[in-house]
């Protein structure tokens, strides 16, 4: 049995398909994990979704924001966005069966075993990871229950507030938590959030550092795989930090790595449309869908 964790998909389907070729994946033994962004700006957004589906007996996967922003606009509250590549998925029959699913998903998985937690973007240096899966957990409830999903998808969109106070409430509280897991790259020691940087860890503004940069930040102990970042074109050197967007969906490259080994692997993106064998295929379909065209 292997654990292998992957980086952003973004719809890119036939870069995951090589990748699970290559290291001979068997869902009957074999877990995969995933950084979020399953969805959007790449090809296909849809047949990733369901592929996922038919994988889900073997997969953990948590949610990024492209993620969380296929949820808003699928219970209408937010316009798809030039550039979205979404409407497929809203438009195919079994929609809400795969977005049921996805709202399932958690922000913030940790494995015991392994002392490995798998998220979007990070884990703030202010938190320890005891206190970051309990606010994860605030905001998977508000996912996973019908009366609260609207307003928290309503009002997720923000940068604001800039920084956690445990006194925070309602919607503001779960837009921060979300923020920090989801779309963290720069912040300040006790972890005020810049939002505006995207570039490598060279770019960052004055008094603001990497998130995992921090030595005194409080999950030191903790191998922490996360995603988001494609300046970074997979490079950490921050031990036990592991940061898998290579920037697929740009033309770049989509990375796996032996969770237990560590050792990694690539599958060219240059080609979207890279042909993969027909051996990886998901054990089953979700009820009344097709095979994925190729």
């Amino acid at each position: 049995m292997a654990v292998y964790a992957v980086g952003d998909l973004q719809g890119c389907l036939q870069p995951l398909k090589c990748l699970l070729e290559r290291v001979a994946f068997d869902p009957t033994k074999d877990t995969l994990w995933l950084v979020g962004d399953l969805v959007n700006r790449g090809p296909e957004s849809l047949e990733t979704l369901r592929f996922l589906y038919g994988l889900r007996e073997s997969l953990v996967c948590v949610l990024g924001n492209h993620d969380l922003h296929l949820l808003a606009v699928g219970n209408n509250i937010e316009r798809l966005k030039k550039g979205d590549t979404l409407r497929e998925i809203l438009e195919a029959p079994d929609c809400d069966q795969l977005l049921d699913w996805l709202r399932q998903q958690p922000l913030l998985h940790y494995d015991l075993e392994r002392n490995t937690a798998l998220v979007h973007a990070g884990i703030p240096p202010q938190w320890s990871l005891k206190k970051a899966l309990k606010y994860a957990g605030e905001v998977e409830h508000a996912l996973r229950d019908d009366s609260l999903l609207g307003p928290f998808l309503d009002g997720m969109y923000g940068n604001e507030p800039a920084k956690w106070d445990s006194d925070l409430t309602g919607i503001a509280r779960l837009r921060v938590i979300t923020n920090y897991f989801t779309r963290m790259r720069f912040c300040t020691r006790d972890g005020k959030l810049d939002l505006k940087s995207k570039e490598g860890v060279g770019s960052a503004p004055p008094g603001y550092a990497p998130w995992f940069s921090y030595k005194e930040r409080k999950t030191q102990d903790l191998k922490i795989i996360f995603g988001h970042w494609a300046a970074l074109e997979g490079n950490c050197k921050e031990p036990g930090i592991y940061a898998l967007d290579t920037g697929c969906v740009w033309g770049g490259a989509m990375t796996l790595l032996n969770v237990d080994s560590g050792q990694r692997l690539s599958c060219d993106c240059d080609d979207l449309h890279l042909k993969a064998p027909a051996s990886v295929q998901p054990p089953s379909q979700p009820l009344g869908v097709t095979t994925p065209r190729p």
